[in-house]
């Protein structure tokens, strides 16, 4: 099994990257590096930094020149749907992280509600092995609370876990029996592994399409009220904080939920949570020209809903952004709106939606949006992206000025239900670093050829 340099993902063979990146603007939110600087980068790690234009082009090195272009820590994914095993047809290992190495990620975790589910030891290790030939970027991957996603039998969890587990979850299912997940919590404590948990209670939800409100009413569609989330969010965090377990909530989505969320930190309960950009940029609005692309579970909410979401952001109650990259077949999608399957991509376009949406209007400052873009995967136990002499080079090269019309020139992802389809969009990564290696360059965005042998540019 070939391992990235991160203990828990596995990535494809690829060389490790020579570059100078010349006089690009560096932003580092953690305290890094927030200039104006070259950058070296030697066998796939930071090797130097310097003032602009300093840092000389030497043999074997390739030059980017990067003036006006952003370059920051690399982002990562804690909740995206690769699709493998089983349904490949819709996303594999190799377009999916494609797929976040164009959006200008650098690891990514998948979730286990595959085909077969990811439930076993040996279902797990022969995921490993498919991404250590296929995947793009470093990957890693979670297994299931319940044998099966049917929320009635434990999965052997220790076992997943030696495996390779980066921790547990019945994501597009919750954990509906609070005797179940009370005994998943006490079983944490062999495993060390945290708990993510997809809030919705299915009484409530069952037969909705989208949220229940005002829109819904006047579109004709069942709806999913918002409570059948934060309900569940509530007790789940009461049962976190009894038997001192860690949870992580996906995709929050409602007003209601961030304030149960920030009352459960203030009691001290260890629980993070992560919001969606489809959630941050966009309302249940959305929904009235019936596309299927903004049909997604948990649903598109109100503007109350999103500024909530955009202040918990902010305050750091929401811990990170994370897609829920959730591709499926053209075909599927291509049906009246109740039929068709919840879900919509997102790791192409989640920097430049919540940028566009969000930071060019001054709601959300750069920085902030790059701490909470890098911080997912540690919520796992996973390293955070630096820049730094000596970290390996996990960098996103960004044109914040660049406009571009998604999907206009296709996606890298199999899938192309995006609910961002055909919105402009400002701000595209334009190189990827992830694990030392250029995962992805934007196509016509080219390096320069090597210098010769004595020292000046061919």
């Amino acid at each position: 099994m070939t391992t990235a340099s991160s203990a828990g993902l596995v990535r494809a063979p690829a060389p490790a990257a020579s570059l100078l990146i010349r006089s690009a603007r560096v932003l580092d939110p953690r305290g890094g590096p927030d200039g104006t600087f070259d950058v070296l980068v030697r066998d796939g790690v930071i090797a130097e930094l310097g003032a602009p234009s300093s840092l000389p082009l030497v043999d074997g090195v390739e030059l980017i020149e990067a003036e006006g272009r952003l370059l920051a820590p690399a982002f990562t994914d804690p909740h995206i749907h690769l699709r493998t095993p089983g349904q490949e047809y819709k996303e594999d290992l190799e377009t999916g992280t494609r797929s976040a190495a164009a959006g200008g990620y650098c690891q990514v975790i998948g979730m286990p509600n595959t085909d077969p589910v990811v439930d076993s030891a040996p279902i797990l290790r022969s995921l490993y092995e498919t991404a250590a030939r296929d995947a793009r970027i470093p990957v890693g991957f979670v297994g299931s609370i319940t044998v099966g996603l049917q929320g009635r039998e434990l999965t052997e969890m220790e076992a997943l876990r030696d495996a390779g587990a980066l921790g547990f979850s019945d994501d597009g299912r919750p954990v509906a029996h609070a005797g179940i997940l009370r005994r998943a919590l006490q079983y944490q404590q062999l495993t060390g592994a945290v708990l993510a948990l997809h809030e919705e209670d299915f009484d409530l939800s069952a037969r909705g399409s989208m949220h229940e409100g005002a829109v819904s009413a006047r579109l004709g569609i069942a709806g999913i009220p918002s409570i059948s989330e934060s309900a569940i969010i509530a007790r789940d965090i009461l049962i976190a904080g009894h038997e001192g377990g860690a949870i992580h909530l996906q995709h929050l989505s409602s007003a209601e939920s961030v304030l149960a969320v920030e009352r459960g930190k203030a009691d001290g309960v260890r629980v993070t949570c992560e919001a969606s950009p489809h959630h941050l940029c966009l309302t249940d609005e959305a929904v009235v020209g019936f596309d299927t692309s903004m049909k997604m579970n948990p649903p598109l909410r109100t503007e109350r809903d999103r500024q909530a979401l955009i202040e918990g952001l902010r305050s750091g109650v929401i811990d990170c952004v994370a897609t829920d990259h959730a591709p499926h077949a053209r075909d599927e999608k291509e049906k009246p709106f109740e039929q068709a399957p919840m879900g919509t991509t997102g790791l192409e376009t989640a920097f430049a939606a919540i940028h566009t949406e969000l930071v060019l209007p001054g709601i959300l400052a750069l920085d902030l949006l790059l701490e909470r873009m890098t911080s997912g995967c540690a919520i796992f136990g996973l390293p955070i992206p630096r820049i730094a002499v000596g970290e390996t080079a996990n960098l996103a090269l960004i044109d914040l000025d660049a406009e571009w019309l998604v999907g206009e020139n296709g996606y890298e992802s199999r899938s192309a239900n995006c609910c961002f389809a055909g919105r402009r969009l400002r701000g595209r990564v334009v190189l990827t670093l992830a694990d030392g290696a250029v995962a992805f360059r934007e196509r016509g965005f080219t390096l320069s050829a090597a210098p010769d042998p004595a020292g000046d540019v061919a």
